[in-house]
């Protein structure tokens, strides 16, 4: 049994159950075959065993007490994955699916996208089971106070900076970022995402849409293509696919479909943005309601947006999205790029597939750093006492997200990989981090 796959038989038998993180490292781990074969010294010093154990794992009860006086109690995690290469950073995801197993899959591929930005800045991940949906402000408000109590203990702008995930957006972080000040008497960059008001960076908002498509961008160009006047298919409707959708229109392209947890739109003609921003930002309601503001668009319940046929896939809602048959369908429909907008959106199946056919494929980890990138840069801001201008924020996110796409490509060169993107991501990142690692002993 090689190395590699000792690893990964001793991670399954200490994490039971955890099947998320197990795939994310089975994914990540067989990709670098080839650097382990050429650096023995790895396994000599553990590296692959340090690197897939947790640094610390901090799990703790969120008692809160809703509108109607009624007491619940959810569980809030942090998982402070790897910090070889700086202070820990990665989301807050507040969603009735989390659990361990998530937030150490979700940690394990921070780490690696973090890596790839080349900021200095090392891998973790949070949140907890809780569901805001449906809650009032006040409500959010006290869970997020209680939630801030137990994690402040853990956190700090130069020991891990979380930000904002699924279900964690400006208003979430607004009422984590006052309870932490409130507690450790610090007005410190400790959260991004924060409000431009109290420290916040222009472009956040955007930054991980407009970073999948710059990504996008580079990519096509390196092989002889155009975004402009090509058909995208996304999925999702929150942050990261409202915003990829706007910079796609703003390149050129037509956007023919969004969607959510309860099923898609598709709108031939395009979709109008400013109608989903007011259906999803301002009232927080379901895609099914844009009927009522374009009458030439269909919904369909349940999943399928794949079925639509386009030119460019960008799965932006959640792991495990995209399936083989989804896969196969977008091949047959003439599909010839996929780039990830979520953590993980497509399965390991749906990815060969995908990579056999000869499709541009760009894994998440590299696709959608622009969120953390833009949160470091934010980072950067609050350190400096500075507040750059959007065009400023933009124009490096563009750079970075361009310089993560020629790292990918090169090492994927380097190993004669051709262009398996998601290897290439797997290796440039790992091997920032192992360099680190190695620097710094046994630790």
């Amino acid at each position: 049994m090689s190395y590699i796959e000792q690893v990964l038989k001793e991670l399954v038998r200490k994490n039971p159950g955890e099947k998320e993180f197990h795939q994310a490292a089975g994914m990540v781990l067989r990709s670098l075959a080839p650097v382990i074969e050429r650096h023995p010294e790895y396994q000599k010093t553990g590296l692959l065993e340090r690197l897939t154990e947790p640094e610390r794992v901090i799990m703790f009860r969120v008692p809160w007490t809703d509108d109607s006086g009624a007491v619940h109690v959810n569980r809030g995690y942090r998982v402070q994955f790897n910090s070889a290469i700086g202070p820990y950073k990665g989301g807050l995801r507040f969603h009735p699916s989390v659990n361990l197993g998530i937030i150490k899959f979700l940690g394990f591929e921070q780490v690696f996208k973090n890596s790839l930005t080349t900021l200095p800045i090392g891998g973790a991940k949070g949140g907890s089971d809780f569901d805001p949906k449906g809650k009032s402000d006040h409500e959010v408000m006290v869970f997020c106070q209680s939630f801030m109590t137990e994690l402040c203990k853990y956190i700090g702008a130069n020991t891990d900076v979380p930000a904002g995930d699924i279900g964690v957006g400006g208003r979430e972080i607004g009422y984590l970022y006052g309870q932490y000040k409130r507690i450790r008497r610090l007005n410190e960059g400790v959260l991004t995402g924060k409000g431009i008001s109290y420290g916040g960076s222009l472009c956040r908002t955007e930054a991980t849409g407009y970073g999948l498509l710059y990504f996008v961008e580079e990519m096509l160009h390196a092989a002889g293509k155009d975004i402009a006047g090509k058909t995208v298919v996304i999925s999702g409707a929150g942050n990261v696919a409202i915003y990829a959708a706007q910079k796609a229109q703003q390149m050129g392209a037509k956007v023919v479909a969004l969607s959510d947890s309860n099923g898609y739109i598709h709108d031939p003609d395009g979709i109008d943005l400013d109608a989903v921003k007011e259906i999803k930002e301002v009232r927080r309601g379901r895609i099914k309601e844009y009927l009522s503001f374009r009458s030439g668009a269909q919904y369909t319940e349940g999943h399928g947006i794949w079925s639509i046929p386009c030119d460019i896939a960008l799965p932006c809602a959640t792991q495990n999205e995209l399936t083989k048959e989804d896969a196969e369908q977008l091949v047959a429909n003439g599909c010839f790029a996929v780039a990830e907008g979520a953590n993980m959106p497509t399965t390991p199946e749906a990815t060969n597939v995908l990579q056999k056919a000869g499709l541009l494929f760009a894994p998440g980890k590299a696709a959608n750093a622009g969120g953390v990138a833009t949160s470091a840069l934010e980072m950067v801001q609050n350190s400096m006492r500075l507040s750059w201008s959007f065009d400023e924020v933009d124009a490096k996110l563009k750079k970075i997200m361009a310089g993560i796409y020629h790292h990918i490509s090169s090492a994927a060169q380097e190993y004669g990989l051709g262009n398996d993107f998601v290897a290439g991501a797997n290796i440039a990142g790992f091997q920032k981090i192992a360099d680190a690692m190695m620097a710094q002993g046994i630790i």
